[in-house]
Parts: structure tokens; sequence; C-alpha cells
């Protein structure tokens, strides 16, 4: 029996070492916030601190589930007094047996005498013949299984308890957070990525239910075990008792120290990883612009190179484990050798003991410290989640400076709208060196319109922010109708604000749920009132869905356009006191630019307004305007007294109104003559006329009747356009829902291939862990030898037998030691090493996609980060470590069966009749768990994606003070997974309480049925002892074996994902050779009827037969209203995108059989929104060509071709000023100019300008497009643009409606057509 004592402990000591598998923290938790953290310790929860959120109900679970738990503990010390029983009753009838077999004994009177000699002095006073040995076997096994019964009910208990407690704790801490999260101020957000946040969310709080959950009980469970054990020990012999103990700190200290070690370096390797997560999200957020640089290769190394320290760490960790595991086994089998060499001089020399005493102390001891060192995987997971408590904790504690959700502060009755700056000083937190506003001083009078203008950079925008509260000024004040909006309630005050900015988000829901976060409870008519006030009714009704077209992940299915007049109508329908324009029309063309500019003006009516804006369109009709300068407001007046004192913003107008004045001025006059001489009546009727371009509409009554007439051909041809969707897209409104889609497992023989260079490690690793397995077999084999010296008869023999033995032990310990280290040692090499691999591969295939892999949602860069870092890391448990356990076991298995049918085959028989269910009982266990742990993972999912984008989008949610919303949705999508969780609880209870009740079951039979072998067959008693635990320990090893399962499935599920991954074959391969490549590259373009559909909106045609030609050397500018589809054709010339019908000639080359990377590598691309990758300045600008090695010569000329060095040389570091994530530590003109240095270092023979200057000032958009015309020359250009200036002088000017081209010529040639292009000239914005 005690061998299954013993090793059942053994085997979970083993497992939960040796397999310590963190495959699901290995994301990346990073403990320390990336500054300045380090010094403080890592952990600063205490562990009864993570039980604060319990409630009494809680409370008394968990006192419940320990008090179980300690039962539960005593359990196993209680067994071994009957198994003493039982190994004295059996050495006693061995005894009799040995005497009897002597022909001169014989039993008389139940005692044994001389059968010839009559002297009573010589007899022997042995009793005989009173030992019914199946009767007493009986009773013991009675014992046996009312012990088995009473552990299983407790298991139960005590497993189910602690994880309903914490589950509902888990989800109280959840929801905490994210409110907590929620409510913290911008400036927190500016010094904490999102990215960290996110993992936060799931894996951290993940760690803190490991902590508190199971494993409590478990712990508590071998505590107890070690508490009784050693009383045990005490209580029925104290002097080998002292002895085994003198051993046992040395046990301890082993535990202790493999704890501290494996949580350090954990740490390490998550910090490790999340460096490289950081880059891979990064990468794969602006995958666009990774692609058009041809930077696959580079991001691939520079991910590389974040992995190589992880991997180190990972290695290390495995040796360390292994070493620590092989020197706690040899001390393990010192101390039996100790233990049995002493123990048997008590028993036989000084008779102090009987041998059953003798197991009774060394096993009780025993269990006692494997007990301790099996709790010690509990201590690991208590510390890992008090590491990341300390930070969840300390965010729950923070209280934000600006508390978004406080009631406290003022509610003014009435608001007027006066807004005053005084003397106001500021810097952003996450940059306190650089001074954004000093000592600002400035007046906004309620009803007016306010706007400000000054060079990029200047502090308008963060004035803005001020004034919404997303920050503090550091000195000085802002007052609204003389309060300081300190005091004012923060909801109250932002209610009264409606901002569109720049870039608006929307939220990946309806248009008509995105118009509605602008006020809760708003009626559909009001919502429609918005819209049409800000010219967003007409587009929408043309959509399929009208309202209720889902806008795309951050409204990624609308144009700029679209999306601004969404933001608009959501600004609007708060109905605010004062509105915040930041360059609200700035992303659009002039067309929806004049409707919008009116829309505005009809809004700004009565309300204090603040508009930001470049172009004087904007600005001229302004009631004040304010020039900024440095963080200062340098002028104040209107638009003439401010020319006529010649300051900064006459700079700016005269930068910006060069040639068309006159032309401007002339078709004004025209148009207000043509205003009046439309009539009404005639007006409205136009006005409802259905299907075409909402645009047109607003600027048909704008233009006199003699124009009326070329509305005609092209109001046919818009309908005509407007049926040429084919009609099998009809009927789908979207993509159809192939979200649940089931990944085979993938065949281990392939995750092998990819581990196969380290086929050396895995041969040595195997060796190993065969050693390994054989051991405790071994340990049986020596264990019955002992207790059979016990019955010899001749004392010198007896005590070379048990030196023998002794010795013996100390043998195995020490290759047990060597064999461990080496299994440790080798599969965590090739583990780290597949690992490493498989990110690399995964994450090149994932940057060899093309670009519509990424539109699809199920591969946003959060899911795609997510894969690289859980699923690569999984897929480790189905190769190194898991081939050790196979090995392991089966070995552990052969050697033990081979032994008990070597010793009597019968009792085999019986005792294998159980290994199913011994087995059963791991595989069981692990079943319940894989399942389970899909659907939380997929159920988080949702909570995730909520918070996810309410994280990103911090910035827009604080302006509408939806806070609440959202976390409201957030606390809604954890229902499900809590609801699992519970269900769970019972499960895994049910299945701990067998897995330890089995062993007792099995026992139970097994003595019986040995006692009547030993009666009736005369099989020796050490026999039955031998193949009982032999079995015992190896069933359990089988059912250690099969309770890797869960990591086996999973990293075979993992590994599917994976292997999809990379056998997905990309339409448009970057890293093929294929296709055709030419030396003299002219540039030379033709687009010849292409048509064109996103793949991810079926049903929208963006290209609609589009034509148009390029010689090298010429520029083509693209006009039209937004969403006619230039940026798509430039997206088709990148080969972004291929074409659905007609073809792309380049140079006469057809653009799919050209060399996709060939061809990008002559494009340079400055687009609307350029993406910076969070590097250096100068690392930036060398992306542009990631062909050469770039000198600093190089980067410093591209960068003062694009008016940039100037402004560098000002910054502190100079060209190694970091730019932040996404660039935004900078101002967008300064983002803009990096852009162009990038495009023009990598002197491309084809240049693309996607609105490359609409964000700018005009100031910086004078440098940048000298930049830019300098950059030109002798290129072939393309040009997408929204202003005059820019167009001009272009060789050729396509305007573009719906998807193709309407006209095309020089300027010139298109004004005199008076046309499309002319009124997009002359309607209402003077186009600068």
């Amino acid at each position: 029996m005690p061998g299954s004592v013993k090793l059942r402990s053994v085997k979970k000591f083993g497992q939960e070492n040796v397999g310590y598998e963190f495959s699901d923290e290995e994301t990346n938790g990073d403990y320390m916030s990336k500054k300045g953290k380090k010094e403080e310790s890592a952990i600063r929860v205490s562990f009864f601190q993570l039980f604060r959120f319990a409630s009494c109900r809680e409370i008394c679970m968990m006192i419940f589930g320990s008090l179980c738990a300690i039962v539960h503990g005593s359990a196993q010390p209680l067994m071994l007094l009957v198994f003493g029983m039982l190994t004295d009753t059996f050495i006693e009838y061995d005894i009799e047996l040995n005497e009897l077999s002597d022909p001169e004994k014989v039993c008389v009177n139940n005692t044994i005498q001389w059968r010839n000699l009559t002297e009573i002095a010589l007899n022997m006073t042995k009793s005989c013949g009173l030992l019914d040995i199946e009767y007493e076997m009986t009773n013991f096994a009675y014992y046996y299984v009312g012990i088995g019964a009473g552990v299983f009910i407790l298991g139960y208990l005590q497993i189910s308890l602690w994880i309903t407690a914490a589950a509902r704790q888990i989800q109280i801490i959840r929801k905490m957070y994210f409110r907590k999260v929620m409510r913290m101020e911008i400036g927190w957000f500016d010094c904490t990525s999102v990215g960290e946040l996110n993992t936060r969310m799931s894996d951290d709080i993940n760690k803190i239910n490991d902590a508190i959950a199971d494993q409590v009980g478990i712990f508590i469970q071998r505590f107890t075990t070690f508490v009784c054990g050693f009383l045990m020990g005490f209580a029925k012999g104290w002097k080998l008792t002292l002895v085994i103990v003198s051993v046992s700190p040395l046990i301890g200290v082993g535990a202790g120290l493999m704890a501290l070690f494996v949580a350090k370096l954990t740490g390490m390797e998550l910090q490790a990883y999340a460096k490289a997560g950081a880059v891979a999200d990064e990468v794969l957020s602006s995958v666009r612009t990774v692609a058009a640089f041809g930077g696959e290769k580079k991001e691939v190394e520079r991910y590389d190179r974040n992995l190589i320290s992880a991997q180190r760490w990972g290695i290390r960790k495995g040796l360390i484990m292994g070493f620590f595991t092989g020197y706690m086994w040899f001390i393990i089998f010192l101390c039996y050798a100790l233990a049995f060499w002493y123990g048997s001089s008590l028993v036989v020399d000084t008779q102090e003991y009987s041998p059953g005493t003798l197991l009774q102390v060394f096993f009780g001891v025993l269990i006692a410290a494997l007990s301790l060192g099996q709790a010690s995987p509990c201590l690991e997971a208590f510390a890992a989640g008090r590491g990341a408590a300390t930070i969840i904790f300390e965010t729950i504690e923070r209280e934000p400076e600006i508390d978004c959700l406080s009631e406290a502060g003022y509610k003014l009755d009435k608001v007027k709208g006066d807004l005053e700056f005084h003397n106001v000083t500021f810097h952003y937190p996450s940059r306190p060196e650089v001074k954004i506003l000093e000592q600002l001083n400035l007046q906004v009078t309620s009803g007016e319109t306010t706007a400000f203008v000054g060079p990029s950079g200047a502090g308008k925008s963060t004035a803005i922010q001020l004034i919404q509260r997303f920050y503090d000024p550091k000195e000085g004040m802002v007052t609204l109708d003389g309060h300081d909006i300190r005091g004012l309630n923060i909801q109250w005050l932002r209610s009264l604000i409606g901002i569109v900015e720049q870039e608006p988000v929307l939220f990946a829901t309806s248009i008509a749920e995105n118009i509605r976060y602008g006020r809760p409870g708003v009626s559909n008519d009001d919502i429609i009132t918005a819209a049409k006030e800000a010219n967003a009714y007409n587009f929408i009704m043309d959509l399929p869905q009208k309202f209720d077209t889902l806008v795309g992940e951050g409204g990624g299915q609308m144009s700029g356009g679209q999306k601004q007049r969404i933001a608009i109508a959501r600004a609007l329908v708060r109905n605010p006191r004062i509105l915040l324009l930041d360059m609200a029309t700035s992303a659009l063309d002039n067309e929806s630019e004049a409707v919008v500019q009116e829309a505005l003006d009809k809004v700004r009516m009565g309300r204090t307004t603040i508009s930001i804006a470049h172009r004087l369109s904007t600005i001229k009709n302004a009631d004040v305007i304010v020039g900024f300068e440095h963080g200062r407001a340098v002028e104040r007046g209107k638009h003439d007294e401010l020319l006529d004192r010649k300051g900064v913003y006459f700079t700016l107008v005269t930068l910006q109104s060069q040639g068309d004045k006159a032309l401007n001025q002339k078709a004004r006059q025209e148009m207000e003559e043509a205003e009046s001489s439309v009539p009404d009546a005639e007006r409205k009727s136009l006005n409802r006329a259905g299907s075409y371009r909402a645009s047109l509409r607003a600027s048909v009554h704008q233009r006199s009747r003699s124009q009326l007439s070329n509305v005609v051909p092209e109001l046919s041809v818009a309908i005509a356009g407007e049926l040429g969707v084919p009609q099998e897209f009809q009927g789908m409104s979207g993509l159809p829902d192939d979200d649940s889609e089931e990944v085979e497992p993938a065949p281990v023989t392939r995750i092998l291939k990819y581990n196969a260079p380290e086929w050396p490690y895995m041969l040595f690793g195997s060796f190993g862990a065969a050693v390994n397995g054989g051991v405790n077999p071994v340990y049986s084999l020596l264990f019955s030898q002992i207790l059979a010296t016990f019955s010899m008869p001749d004392p010198v023999e007896q005590r070379r037998e048990i030196n023998g033995i002794c010795l013996f032990f100390v043998v195995v310990g020490l290759v047990s030691f060597f064999t461990q280290m080496l299994q440790g040692y080798a599969f965590s090499k090739s583990g780290e090493l597949l690992t490493r691999r498989l990110r690399c591969l995964g994450f090149q295939a994932m940057l060899g996609k093309e670009i519509s892999w990424f539109d699809d949602h199920r591969n946003s860069p959060g899911a795609l980060t997510t894969r690289l870092a859980t699923d690569a890391s999984q897929v480790q448990g189905a190769t190194g470590s898991q081939i050790g356990m196979i090995v392991n076991s089966l070995t552990n298995i052969g050697v033990a069966i081979i032994i008990s049918f070597y010793f009597s085959w019968k009792l085999t028989l019986v005792i294998l009749c159980f290994l199913p269910f011994l087995a059963l009982s791991g595989g069981f266990q692990a079943k319940m768990l894989t399942g389970f742990a899909k659907q939380d993972k997929e159920a988080l999912e949702a909570a995730g994606q909520i918070s996810g984008e309410a994280l990103n989008n911090i910035r827009t949610i604080a302006g509408l003070g939806k806070e609440r919303n959202f976390v409201e949705m957030f606390e809604a999508q954890l229902e499900a997974p809590y609801q699992a969780a519970l269900k769970k609880a019972n499960v895994y209870g049910a299945c701990y309480g067998f897995a330890q009740c089995v062993v007792f079951m099995a026992n139970s039979a097994s003595y019986r049925f040995g006692g009547y072998l030993v009666y009736r067959e005369g099989l020796h008693f050490s026999f039955v002892f031998r193949v009982i635990s032999a079995i015992v320990t190896s069933g359990t090893a089988l059912g250690r074996a099969s309770s890797y399962t869960p990591d086996y499935a999973k990293a075979k599920i993992s590994a599917a994902r994976f292997f999809q991954l990379l056998d997905h074959i990309p339409k448009i391969s970057v890293y093929s050779n294929e296709g055709d490549k030419w030396d003299n590259f002219k540039g030379d373009i033709e687009f010849i009827d292409c048509k064109f559909t996103y793949p991810s909106r079926p049903d929208i045609q963006v290209l609609n037969g589009l034509s148009v030609s390029v010689r090298p050397g010429q520029t083509l500018a693209f006009v039209g209203s937004s969403g006619c589809g230039k940026s798509t054709s430039v997206q088709l010339l990148e080969r972004f995108y291929d074409p659905n019908n007609g073809r792309v000639l380049i140079d006469g080359h057809e653009s799919t059989r050209v060399n996709v990377a060939f061809l990008r590598s002559k494009i340079g691309i400055v687009s609307q929104e350029p993406i910076l990758f969070d590097c250096s300045i100068a690392e930036n600008i060398r992306y542009g060509d990631n062909q050469r090695d770039l000198s600093m010569n190089d980067v410093i000329a591209a960068a003062k071709k694009a008016q940039l060095h100037d402004f560098v040389m000002s910054l502190p570091e100079k060209y190694d000023t970091n730019v932040g994530s996404q660039g935004s530590q900078l101002s967008r003109g300064q983002k803009q100019r990096i852009a162009i240095a990038r495009a023009i270092i990598r002197d491309p023979k084809i240049l693309l300008l996607d609105e490359a200057t609409s964000a700018l000032d005009t100031e910086s958009e004078k440098t940048v497009q000298e930049a830019l015309d300098k950059a030109r020359e002798g290129r072939t250009c393309i040009v997408i643009a929204h202003r005059l200036s820019t167009i001009q002088n272009s060789d050729i000017i396509a305007v573009m409606s719906r998807g193709y081209v309407i006209e095309k010529g020089t300027h010139d040639y298109l004004m005199s057509l008076k046309g499309a292009y002319y009124k997009l000239v002359t309607t209402g914005a003077p186009i600068s």
C-alpha cells in the first residue's frame, strides 16, 4: 500500500514541478509599468488582500471549503495506521510459515513446538494457527473503502466551494477594474498603453483567479497532510522521525528555491515577451504602411530580436527546474536509504519497533515532506496572483485626478457660454519636458464663433482639450461664465459641449447608434434631424441598410467625409451650448466641405463655437480670429483687422490665397445671383429628387439656371451607376457569419516536423525521461525487498541484505538527479526554440497576407497578437515536455507491468482491472477542463472586444460622457463566462474527488485478494507489496500523463490554428519571387475599365469602370467627393487589392503579373494620416527604404528636402527623438513631413500623395507643398487632394464620381468646359 500513498504524492510532486507549464501566462503580463517602477518590488499585495472583495457568503463558502480540505488532508495519515497494522499481520504470518517450514517444528495447541524434544525448557513460545489472514484482510478492505468514500465527498466539496467563491470574486474584480479604468483621466491613458491594459484585463485577472480558487483548497489539504504526517511520526516513533526530519529541510529548501527561481524567471520571460508583443501589435496595426514600404522582412527580424531574450529566459527556467527536481529526487532517495538503515536496526537489533511501526513512521514523515513539496506550486500560483493583483488593485484604488463619473461639482442653472483662459501653462503628462501652452490668456465670448489659427504644434487642439477638461492646466485656470471649470460637474460640463474632431472615432455599431451616443434616450426623429443638419441624411439613405448600416471597427467602412458628417450629427444631437470644431472639415473634399461647412454655419447660430481650421474659407466668417504661436495667443480680431496687423494670421492668409482670388470672387457673385433667381418651389422639388449624390443636390441650388442643363447628363449617369450593383450582391447584406469555424486538431507529426532541428535535444530528453520513468518501479522492488528481510531468520544475512538495499537507494538517487536535469534542460531548449520559430513563422505569414485579409474582423491586430502570444507558446505543450511525459509514463508502466507479471500474474490481473480507473480519473479531469477553457475564452472575448474598443477610443467616449454605457455593456458580457465558471466548479470538484478516492478503492481490493493468494497459494507476502505498489504507482503515472492532455489538446488546437495561418495562401504574395521585374522602370500607369468592391463589403461597388492613364513624369490629380474611389485606385496601384474586372497596367505590364515586392519598391506613398513607428525619427525615415542600409547623411538629405531638418534640429535629442507610439508625440504637420521624408528616401519612380497636405495648417502646408513639388520632379505622380492649390499645376486632372472618371484634362481646359470641375472649384468654399 505504502507505495500507493507515497507515490501518489510523488506523482503530483513531479507533475507540478517538471511540468510547470505556464502556457497561458506567457502572453505579456508586464508586471511593472515601463518607467522607473523597477526599484519597487513587483508584489505589494499581501495574500489575504486578494480576498478583499469577498462577501459574507463567499467567506462562508471558503471557510467550509477549507474545513473539508483539512479533513481531507488528514485522510492519508489515517490510512497509514491501517497500513501499518496490515503489514504487521502479513509479517507475523510469514514468520509463522517460516518457522513451520522447518520439518522439526509443529503447531500444537496454537503454539509452535519442536517435535521430538520433550523438555519444556527448550520449547518455543511463538503462537500459531490463530491468524486467519483472509478474515483480517477483509476487515482492512472495509477500512479502505470507508476512507475512500469520505475522500470523494470531501474532495468534491473542497474544490467546488473554492472555485465558486473565486468565480464570484473575480467577477467583482473584473467589474471594478474596468469601471475604474473608464474613470481615469486622459493623462493616465497617455502614460499607459492600451495593449497593456487589455493584457491586464485578461491575463492578470486570470492569474488572480488561479491564486484564489481551488489552489487554496489544495494547499490547505496538503498542508494538513504535512502536519498530520509529522504528528503520526512523532506519536508512533520519535527516534526515527527525528532522524528523517534532520534530512527533510533539504527537500523544503529545494522546493522553496525552485518556486522562487521559477517565479523570477517567469517574470523575466513575460517582460521579454511583452516587448515582442508590442512590436507585433504596432506592426499589425499599421500593416498597410509596412506593406507599402516593403518592411516585412525588417519587421520580422525586429520581432525575432525581441524573442531571443524571452527564449533565453525560458531555457534557463527549464534548466533550473530540471536541476531542482533532480535534486529533490536525490534527497528523497538518500532519505529512504538512511531511514531504512536506521529503522531496520531499531526493528532488528533493539526490537523497539514492529516492522509496521517502521513503515507508519517512515511514510508518515515522507508523506508530510512530500505534501509540503507539492504545496510549493500552489505558492507559485499565489505569488503570480499577488504580482498580478499589485497593479490591478493599485489601479482600483487610484483616485483619478479628474473623475469623470463623480457626482461632485456645481451644475450652473443658466449657461451663457463665456470661456476664458487665465495665464494657462500646460504640458502633457507623458512629455513633461515640452511646454505646449505658456501663459495663455484668451477670451471666447458666448454666442460668437471664435477661430483658432496658427502653425501646427502651436497648442490649438490642446486648448480645446482643456475646455473639455481632459486635462487640468498646470498653472492658471479655465473658466466658464466666470466659474473655474474644475469646480463644475464633469459629466454636466461635457454634456454642454459638442465636439467634432479631425479624425472622428465611430463605434463598431450602426449609424443610428453612433449618432445616439451623442445623447441618451434620443428619438429617431431627432437622429434624422441631426443627420439632415449635418448633411449626412442623403448618403445614409443611399446605403442598402440606411441608418442600420454597420460602420465597421473604428468606422472603417465609411469614407472620411461620411465619418465626419456622422460625427457632426452626433455632436448636434446633443444640442450643445458650446461647439468645438477641431479641423472638422479638413478631411473632406471641396464639395462635401461646402456642404458640411454650410451645415456647421447653420448650427453655429446662438452657440459658443470654437473652430480650429487651416483653411481660410472656414475661418473668414468667424466673429473673432485668434492667432496662436508657441503656446500663446498672440493676436485676436476680425479678418480685416488682422490682415492690417501683418502678424501670424497675415502670413497664413497670404500664403493660402495666391492665384485664384479673382476667380473665386467672380464665382461667388455669380452664385449669389443664381441663389436669388432660383424660385423656392423649384429648389424644393430638386431637393426631393431621389437617389443621386447628396452633395450634387446640395450644390445644385447654388447654381444659376443656365447651368442646370448640365446636371441632367450627370443625373442619368448617376442613376445608371446606382443600378450598376450586380444583382447577386443585393441579397447579401454583409459577410456570412462564419465565426464559429472549427479547427481540426493538428496532427502531432506535423508539429514535430517544425521541431525537427532540435532532434538531438529531444533524443537526450527522452532518454532522461525513460530513466526517470523506470525509477518508480525500481523503488517498489527495493521497498518490498526490505519488508521481506524482516521475516528472515538469520540476523547476519538480514543485516547484509539491508545494507545492500540502502546502498542501492543511493545509486538510484544519483542517477535520477542527472537524468531529471537532462530532461528538464533538453525539453525546455527544444520547446523554447520551437515557440520562437513558430512565432516568427506566424508573424511572417501574417505580414505576407494580402491586405483584404486584415479587413476581416477576425484578423484584427488585437486578435492576431494574442494568437502569436498564446498559440505559439501552447504548441510547445505538444512536443518537448509532452514527449517527455509520454516516454516517462510508458517506461514507468512498462517496467512496472513486467515486474508484476514476473512475480504474480494473478494479482497483477486483478489490479490491472483498476488501471483504467486510475488512468480515467486523470483523463476525466483533463477532459472537463479543456471543454471549459474554450467556452471561457470565447465568452471573455466578447467582453474583451468591448473593453478594447472603449480603451482605444477613450477620448471620444469621455467627450461624449459615455463611460457608463460602456461599463454596463462590459458587465453584461461578463455574465455568461461567470455562469460557465460556476458550472465548472461542480464538475471539476466531482472529478477531483473521484481521482482522489480511486487509489483507496484499488488498494482495498488488491490487499484482500493478496491475502487470499498468500493463504491459498503460498505466495510470498513481499510479492503482494511489490506488485501492488508497482502497479498503483505506475497507474497514477498513467493518470498523470493523461492529466497532461489538456495542454496537449490545447496544443493541438493552437497548432491547427497556426498551421491554418501558415497554409493560407495569400492572393497577393509579398514573399514570392514570381512575377515580372524589369530594369528601366519608367512609371507609365494605365487603368483600364477597373471595377472593384472591397471584399469586406461586397454590396458596395467602389470602382465602376475606372479608365485613366499617366505617362512617365506626369502628375495626375484625382478630385471628387469623398467615397468616390480616389484612394481605392491608389490601393489598386500598390496592389493592396487587385481589381475584380479590368486591368491596371504598369509600363505595359499587367499589375497582377508584376512581382509585388518589385512593384512596391518603385512606389513611394504619403498618405493622409501617416503612420509612424514607435522608434526614433531617423529610424522612421530610414524605413522608407528597407532594401539597403542608409547612412545618416541620406536621412538628413531627405529631411531637408521635406522641410523637416530645421524642426528636428530644434528638438533636444534631434534625430534620435522617439516619436511615441503611432507618432503621438508629434503634431500632424510634423508627422506628415516625416512621412514625406520617408517617401523621398526611397527614391521612387511613382509618387502617390493621398491627401498629403490636408491635415496641415497653411504655413506647414506651404513648406510641405514645396517639398512635394521638389519630390515630384521627374517622377510619375498621382495626387489626391481637396485643395486646388495642390492640384492646379497637375498635367491631368481627373474628376471622379461614383467610381469612374467623368471628365479629365488640364486645369484651364476643365475650367473652360464649365462642367463638374468648374462647379467643384466654384462651389461655396473657395478652394484655397
